[in-house]
């Protein structure tokens, strides 16, 4: 099975080789036919801790690197 692949902005670096990255996704609710924007944040795992607040990341799904890390970011 692939692995799925999300692209969003680093929210936070504070933490030791890690980042959490907010993804947004956009929809048209079924009912009003309105465009609406929903966000989540995940923790992935940064090793060489070279992203900062704000930069654009694209995160892959991997194995468990810690109680909440299940993505790491891929260089771009």
């Amino acid at each position: 099975m692939p692995k799925r692949i999300l692209s969003g902005t680093v929210t936070s670096d504070a933490n030791a080789q890690t980042v959490t990255v907010s993804v947004e996704r956009r929809f048209t609710h079924p009912v009003l036919k309105k465009t609406i924007r929903k966000s989540k944040k995940y923790r992935a795992h940064d090793a060489n801790e070279t992203f900062k607040v704000g930069d654009s990341v694209r995160i892959q799904e991997c194995a468990p690197v810690s109680k909440n890390k299940r993505w790491e970011v891929i260089a771009e």
